[in-house]
């Protein structure tokens, strides 16, 4: 499928009536007139077959052929129905049915969405590149990067096709490289045109050691390859445009069993897998009807495929005609005539094919046999998928390899045939025919398949402006006008037909493993395809068996204490311990022995990373943390870090995509002392391990040794060169670096960005800090060593020229995605700008810069300080300068509490003097009044007034006493 603009072959019949659809949403079918011109009609008829002839024969499974194209004019119905049928069961599917288009009409499908969607965006480029103020340039110093992605490479079709494209792309100027899940001997085909071939077969389910951001596009080809998806699914790597084409016909075929048996996850799985792809290609237009229940709006259709010829020539050469004739149920001596039309079914092809049989009648007395109940000339009639293009493709002219007639004129095919053949069998001039268009049919469709291919690269593609744009418009002719047929000529004894036993077994594995899963009891509620762990080679058991033990060991551990005789103390001690407990639960919590490792090191290596995807890079020994940039997607069982919950900037998508890996960097460096406890701090990129440019074991030695002896000072280390990254092939100055991927515009934003953060007018100074033009080297990709004062010294700058950067580009980047240092919509316009600043940095603030090969770990300084004079900024960069200007925007923070949208306060920690003096006035003021309410407590308790007694309670004398006195009285009287 293609758009008019872009020449696309619709189907045989077209017409210019749209027409109602159950069917795909992408695909709109058009019913349109067309202006009457002549048609093909081939004829192919031979009595001895010959390779051209045995060509179409093993394509069609006739043993003669005749093939031609009929079409006639006629009137646009008003009411239209296409519906799919698919076979229930079986190998095959059955035929599409398209009821209610009359004789001679057709009908052709346009992607409308994708194309709508492309004509859109190259719409709102204009209109926002227009609107930024500066012009945005391509400085092209690489060549674009592309990926061919297979399952396995075993001769096919689809093998020689995408060999034929990459060849053609590769003259276009494209770095091509090959990953395959299984070797196979059509490797050797890559190899010949110098293209190298990655082995996946280490892939552990959805994971891959592969950095698929430094492709600017993939093509992922066959369901066989549907396991790499699962990678391409995970963050980082769902931004990298896929194309995926699909020649198998076997999933669609089983997606009635799928829902008959209430496979729900596994259609979900299959769906999430069509829905990830940026495009999805087929060959022809039936496979999108087939396929519609996972269409999303990027089906695509890149008719032609080598598919008939690899058979025909593998049929050739262990052919027998006699058993061909006897298995089709025909005599030797038939003459044979096959109609090839449509694989859509619709109401007038019974009136075509009686109009194609009334032309072929006067034949029949030609053919008399002594049997008069049986004829000589057999005719049966077949269904293809033939489109403009092909059409025009079997046309190099008429009486040379074929016959034309006009449309109008049917009779005519009488006379053709009656011209081709002499005495019941085919002329001579016949077979002279068949014979030169022997080689062109060999080629069938070869220049609009990879001309297909080339203009949807163009419309799916976006290379960054550091790669060189592939001249796609230019490609020889001779790439383009037949298949590559070389590399494969010491190969066609090996290619393999079975694919479709071949594409069965996969899906019946795959089913079988989502029949378990289904059989668990899972909800549905799965963030990716646990069925992709069958395609690979994966010890769970043995993941098991360690949790387990685990779990033994720690109840086992838990009893124990329980047994241990445990002090005892007072009410107050117990309280206060099971508070402090309270307190340190969560810090408890995350503590394992990399971190008690950790606390005893100089140094701690921090690895920024965004999704799963990035988890095969990440080391897990105790000299480096994990930092992720959102909580999701985490590391489960690891103490990373969750860089959103210490700065809840990264918890804006927008300034998370922006600031890239810079967002750890700050997020670190916020009140650093509770995360952070070692006198030295490092970064390394995830992406530096997948290039193999991490540390390795002796370079982290070297490194820790430095940092113990103080060989280097207050010195930055960096193991990643400016000069080695293959984004800078040409070894580009510093600037020249920088504007290659900017668009341009690196010089630019930095030195307005410095105007603007110091308050320095344009025309005053040359706000552009000098970088020295030598080959010594520069850090890239933010992995480096500093020591942790110099960091925050380092984030201080940092923040400030953020948020100046910020203030300029974010109106029109939050409101169209675009900004002038990209030539593309970029969500991190300006993160390739920041992975550069530590170098301006550390050399204009008087750092040593020491480079650490990272295998060897041997040293060597760079850029050294004697070399500086006179070049340095320091007055700028000072440490006195920055945080004068660090406390005037606290105080301004803090003070007049701006309601500017203002991008600094919430990059770091907000402190100014003021606000430790503010605070300790508090606490004195706190404290005074304190003091004051105990004392007028006092004072309310002496003023209290008190109750007088109302009597007093005399104590009565013993009673022993009382009576004495008592009896003594009455004595005495």
């Amino acid at each position: 499928m293609g758009s008019l603009e872009n020449g696309a072959p619709p189907l045989p019949l077209s017409l210019t009536k749209r027409v109602p659809l159950l069917g795909p949403s992408s695909l709109r079918p058009h019913v349109h007139h067309r202006p009457c011109r002549s048609k093909l009609a081939r004829f192919l008829l031979f009595e001895k077959v010959d390779y051209f002839h045995l060509l179409c024969i093993a394509a069609l499974f006739f043993s003669v052929v005749l093939l031609f194209g009929f079409f006639l004019p006629g009137s646009v119905p008003e009411n239209h129905v296409m519906t799919r049928r698919l076979g229930e069961s079986g190998d095959q599917a059955r035929e599409i049915a398209v009821f209610g288009l009359d004789f001679g009409e057709g009908i052709r499908f346009e992607p409308t969405k994708l194309l709508e969607s492309w004509e859109k965006a190259r719409r709102d480029e204009k209109e926002s590149l227009n609107g930024l103020g500066r012009q945005v340039l391509r400085i092209g110093v690489r060549k674009p990067r592309l990926a061919m992605v297979f399952g396995d490479l075993l001769l096919d079709e689809m093998q020689l096709e995408m060999v034929s494209v990459g060849a053609a792309l590769k003259e276009a100027g494209c770095e091509i490289e090959v990953f395959t899940i299984e070797d196979g001997p059509a490797g050797a085909a890559w190899r010949s045109l110098a293209i190298p071939i990655h082995n996946l077969s280490n892939t552990i389910g959805r994971y891959t050691s592969v950095d698929w951001l430094d492709f600017d596009g993939i093509f992922l080809n066959s369901l066989r390859a549907r396991p790499i998806l699962s990678s391409l699914s995970q963050e980082p790597f769902k931004s990298v445009p896929v194309v995926w084409t699909i020649h198998e016909r076997h999933l669609a075929v089983r997606l009635s069993s799928y829902a008959s048996n209430g496979l729900t996850l596994l259609i979900n799985d299959w769906n999430r897998a069509f829905n990830r792809a940026t495009v999805v290609v087929f060959p022809n237009y039936v496979l999108p009807l087939m396929y519609s229940p996972f269409d999303s709006g990027n089906f695509y259709v890149i008719p032609g495929s080598p598919a008939e010829v690899l058979r025909a020539d593998i049929v050739l050469k262990n052919r027998n005609d006699v058993e061909m004739r006897q298995k089709y149920g025909f005599n030797p001596d038939d003459f044979i005539i096959t109609v090839v039309g449509s694989h859509f079914l619709y109401s007038g092809i019974m009136l075509e094919h009686a109009v194609v049989l009334k032309a072929l009648a006067p034949l029949l007395k030609q053919f008399r046999s002594k049997n008069e109940t049986q004829s000589r000339l057999k005719v049966r009639i077949l269904s293809s998928n033939l489109t403009d293009a092909y059409k025009m493709a079997i046309e190099i002219e008429n009486g040379v390899n074929g016959y034309l007639y006009p449309k109008e004129k049917v009779g005519t095919i009488t006379r053709i045939i009656t011209e081709a053949m002499s005495d019941g069998k085919l002329s001579l001039f016949s077979k002279r025919m068949a014979s030169i268009g022997q080689n062109h049919a060999k080629n069938l469709m070869s220049r609009q398949s990879i001309e297909g291919y080339i203009n949807l690269l163009e419309n799916t593609v976006q290379f960054p402006s550091e790669a060189v744009k592939p001249n796609l418009r230019e490609i020889p002719s001779h790439l383009k006008e037949q298949w590559q047929w070389r590399p494969f000529e010491n190969l066609t004894s090996v290619f393999y037909i079975e694919e479709d036993s071949r594409e069965e077994q996969i899906l019946l594995k795959y089913e079988k493993e989502w029949l378990r899963i289904e059989s668990e009891g899972h909800n549905g509620n799965l963030n990716y395809s646990k069925g992709d762990d069958m395609f690979v080679a994966i010890t769970w058991e043995e993941e098991k068996k360690i949790e387990m033990a685990n779990i033994r060991r720690r109840l086992e551990e838990d009893e124990l204490k329980e047994r241990t005789e445990q002090p005892h103390g007072t009410w107050e001690e117990v309280y206060r311990n099971v508070k402090k407990a309270d307190r340190a639960k969560n810090e408890l919590h995350e503590r394992d022995d990399r971190e008690l490792e950790r606390t005893g090191q100089p140094l701690c290596i921090y690895e920024p990373y965004f999704g799963e995807g990035t988890w095969p890079f990440l080391h897990q020994t105790s000299l480096y943390r994990g930092i992720g940039l959102a909580t999701r997607g985490r590391r489960p069982g690891l103490d990373d870090i969750d860089a959103s919950s210490r700065l809840p900037l990264l918890n804006d998508i927008y300034y998370r995509d922006l600031l890239g890996e810079y967002g750890a960097i700050f997020a670190i460096a916020n009140r650093i002392d509770r995360i952070h406890k070692n006198a030295w701090i490092g970064f390394q990129s995830w992406r530096a391990s997948a290039r193999k440019a991490s540390l390795s074991r002796n370079a982290e030695l070297a490194i820790l040794e430095a940092i113990e002896k103080q060989k280097h000072g207050d010195a930055l280390y960096f193991w990643v060169r400016m000069d080695q990254d293959q984004r800078n092939p040409s070894r580009l100055d510093f600037w020249s670096f920088c504007d290659s991927l900017n668009s341009g515009n690196c010089r630019f934003a930095v030195a307005n960005t410095l105007r603007k953060m110091y308050s320095i007018k344009q025309q005053e100074k040359d706000t552009l800090p000098p970088m020295p033009n030598s080959t010594d080297a520069w850090s890239v990709m933010q992995s480096w060593v500093l020591p942790t004062r110099s960091f925050l010294e380092f984030v201080m700058f940092s923040r400030m020229f953020v948020d100046a950067l910020d203030a300029e580009m974010y109106e029109e980047h939050h409101i169209t995605g675009h900004c002038y240092l990209s030539v593309n919509k970029d969500p991190h316009c300006y993160s390739r700008l920041l992975e550069l600043l530590v170098n301006i940095w550390a050399y204009h603030s008087a750092r040593r810069m020491v480079y650490v090969d990272p295998q060897t770990g041997s040293m060597h300084e760079v850029h050294h300080l004697t070399n500086r004079h006179r070049q340095m900024w320091v007055r700028w960069f000072s440490y006195q300068t920055l945080k004068n200007m660090d406390e005037d925007l606290a105080e301004e923070a803090d003070s007049d509490r701006p309601s500017k949208r203002w991008l600094w306060p919430a990059t770091g920690e907000v402190f100014w003097q003021g606000i430790y003096e503010r605070e300790r006035n508090i606490r004195q003021q706190q404290k005074e009044k304190r003091k004051q309410q105990s004392k007028e407590k006092i004072e309310r308790i002496k003023k209290r007034a008190r109750q007088k007694t109302i009597g007093k309670f005399i104590k009565p004398p013993p009673e022993e006493d009382l009576g004495v006195e008592l009896n003594s009285t009455r004595t005495n009287l």
